[in-house]
């Protein structure tokens, strides 16, 4: 005859549980598990013992306002032998008394999110599942220390923005650990149209990373729903703060959900990018940060990009386009619906351009499905495949109303970058996406994906070779010059006109003024005879037209009079703000208050005002900004200089990152890793 086990009360152990589960940096007052791995309560009786085969005790575990077993939202089980990590399941592991170890085990598929669990009729407990990528058991399972310190628990890390040619390294705070930061991941899913909509049904999904991300990417944009962020590309951000503002996640997290759930404003791809990050590993799915240079926005899925520039190789805008680079972000899961060749990273894209299935979300998409060129898989495959391989066909509209077409040799889906594990360099991960150009594996997947117009349009190497190069050094505030490169490979000679042009660029692509032009209607070159025609960029001229994105796009049309030819090289170049150096002073430990020296050299010609540094870390600055302003200007050459406070909360590498505003240098970014002993 069994007996009901009698609970005077119970201690959840949270802080054991919740360390020996890696989510003790949410905190340790309540109970954060993931799923398919044992935690364990103590119960304490009010009369009798445990007794091995006598004792028992049933359980109901529960998630969201309609839990149902249908639905997979409601488990009922009871005590076994052993726990069973597979299912549902419940175990004694202390010896007959009056206190019992209790081990209780999720299955490593059911929905994450908050939990009831009753036990017997004594009462209810709560906590919060999350994925487990340390679970062989979980989807979402990955095989490796070092990357789930990466992708899951690592609180910051580095976007590459810039250029292509010259990728710049923008340090990030996603700080998914901060307080509060899960509530409100978890108030975004409930958020959601699917789960207002049906709310057991959108529970029930929660079982499914797949499902999961793409509820991520619909609604970190708030274009179809309450979502977290606005995006805006153009220069006026009245009503909120240049995406250039923000330092990392927490506070769009934290002022999305205090502003009850009103989009922040403003983001771009990076931001949504980063956001989407910091959600994902606050979940427990592994994620990471992915940038795409010369990435392709391909709106009727035919894989090509046409584009128009006028006679002096300024182009005429339209939808399609190509901009300097682009942000998405890549899960790791398994992709059941698929061969297994195509578990793994998943890239999936939080920033609102294109509608799938009625809503501005993107992905997720296996990538090893658009290295492959497996256009019919979900999600999304067309548009991510464009992104990284489609091809430009560039046209020259004329005065006179006719069109040709123009040589060019800008290839989209270049260094594709994220961050290294355990490391702040560049891993390119170009090789993921695409097989190296020309070989036979790139024309078999093109050929899968009706692409074979790339393989068609791709030429040999012209008569007349045009370059665009530029020097070392490109700093904000310099003069300098950049050059056009004509090369002439033919055995006669050549006469040519040669137009040479500058504007200021946004990442997007999104044409600003001018910044210096030449046109040279007599270029002769004999054969094999090379030209260097060079085009002086004076600060004078750039400073105020250039964006926060610090781009100038440089185009050189060359005429050649004699075949009518006309070939056109593009090339965007970024010029690098001032050094931030930061010095810490004393030794780094836990709960000691630390100062921070920030110095930066303002590289202008002009005085600096209204100068404020910020500084913000994960465990560094109690999920706080720190902004210090300084009483006067800053003249050319001279150093901005400041002492800053902060005091860690717990050890481990961080990282310190400082953003320097003033009113002509603005959104400056440096940051500092410190070693944080105990």
């Amino acid at each position: 005859m069994t007996q009901v086990l009698d609970i005077d009360h119970w201690n959840l152990e949270c802080e054991l549980n919740n360390t020996d589960h890696r989510t003790d940096l949410n905190d340790v007052d309540r109970l954060i598990v993931r799923r398919g791995q044992p935690f364990t309560i103590s119960l304490y009786l009010r009369s009798g013992t445990y007794q091995p085969g006598v004792s028992s005790l049933n359980f109901i575990a529960e998630t969201g306002p309609q839990p149902s077993e249908q639905y997979g939202t409601r488990a009922s089980f009871g005590l076994s032998a052993n726990i069973d990590t597979s299912r549902w399941s419940a175990a004694v592991s202390s010896p007959p008394g009056d206190m019992v170890a209790l081990s209780i085990c999720s299955a490593p598929d059911a929905p994450i999110g908050r939990y009831t669990l009753t036990l017997g009729e004594s009462g209810q407990i709560e906590f919060i599942l999350l994925f487990n990528p340390w679970c062989p058991g979980d989807t979402v399972y990955m095989d490796n220390e070092q990357s789930l310190e990466e992708y899951v628990l690592s609180q910051d890390g580095i976007i590459f923005r810039g250029s292509a040619k010259h990728p710049i390294p923008t340090p990030w705070n996603f700080g998914q650990f901060e307080s509060g930061i899960l509530d409100i991941c978890l108030r975004i899913l409930d958020m959601n149209p699917k789960c207002l909509k049906n709310p057991g049904k959108d529970c029930s999904g929660r079982r499914n990373p797949i499902y999961v991300s793409r509820v991520l990417s619909a609604m970190v944009n708030c274009n179809d729903d309450k979502g977290v962020l606005f995006g805006k590309w153009s220069d006026d951000y009245e009503g909120g703060v240049s995406p250039m503002f923000w330092r990392g996640s927490v506070e769009i997290l934290r002022n999305w959900d205090t502003q009850a759930c009103q989009p922040v404003r403003y983001g771009q791809c990076w931001v949504f990018a980063a956001v989407a990050c910091t959600i994902s590993r606050a979940l427990g799915l592994p994620c990471r940060v992915v940038t795409n240079y010369l990435s392709a926005h391909d709106t009727n899925s035919n894989l090509v990009i046409e584009r128009y520039v006028n006679e002096n190789g300024e182009p005429i805008q339209s939808r399609e386009m190509i901009w300097n680079y682009h942000c998405w972000v890549e899960c790791w899961m398994a992709r059941p619906d698929f061969k297994s060749d195509f578990n793994g990273w998943q890239a999936s894209d939080p920033t609102p351009q294109e509608r799938s299935d009625g809503v501005y979300c993107c992905g997720p998409i296996p990538v090893r499905a658009i290295k492959e060129g497996e256009l019919m898989f979900k999600y999304d495959a067309p548009f991510v495949f464009a992104e990284v391989n489609a091809d430009i066909i560039t046209f020259m509209k004329k005065k006179d109303g006719s069109i040709s077409e123009v040589n060019n040799t800008t290839v989209v889906g270049q260094k594709i970058s994220t961050k290294s594990v355990n490391s702040d360099a560049r891993e390119d991960i170009t090789h993921l996406y695409k097989y190296p150009e020309g070989s036979d594996e790139e024309r078999e997947a093109f050929k899968k994906a009706n692409h074979q117009n790339k393989l068609l349009h791709r030429q040999q190497n012209q008569g007349l070779h045009l370059t665009i190069k530029v020097t070392s050094g490109m700093r904000k505030g310099c003069d300098f010059d950049v050059f056009a490169v004509v090369t002439n490979n033919t055995e006669s000679e050549k006469k040519c006109r040669l137009v040479f042009g500058s504007c200021a660029v946004s990442y997007s692509g999104i044409l600003g003024e001018n910044c210096g032009f030449k046109d040279l209607l007599n270029v002769e070159l004999s054969p094999g005879a090379e030209r260097r025609v060079p085009l002086r960029l004076n600060y004078s001229k750039y400073g105020d037209k250039i964006t926060g994105d610090n781009l100038i796009r440089l185009a050189a049309l060359l005429f050649d009079y004699t075949t009518n030819e006309t070939t056109l090289a593009v090339r965007n170049i970024v010029l690098e703000n001032p050094e931030i150096k930061v010095r810490i002073l004393g030794e780094p430990k836990v709960n000691r208050k630390l100062a921070a020296e920030i110095t930066v050299q303002n590289s202008l010609p002009y005085p600096l005002e209204n100068c404020c540094f910020s500084i913000e870390g994960a465990n560094l600055t109690g999920g706080c900004v720190i902004s210090e302003r300084l009483g006067s200007p800053v003249g050319p050459g001279e150093d901005a200089k400041v002492k800053m406070y902060f005091t860690p909360t717990h050890s481990g590498l961080r990282k310190l990152v400082v953003d320097f505003n003033s009113t002509k240098l603005c959104h400056v970014k440096g940051y500092r890793n410190v070693i944080i002993g105990k």
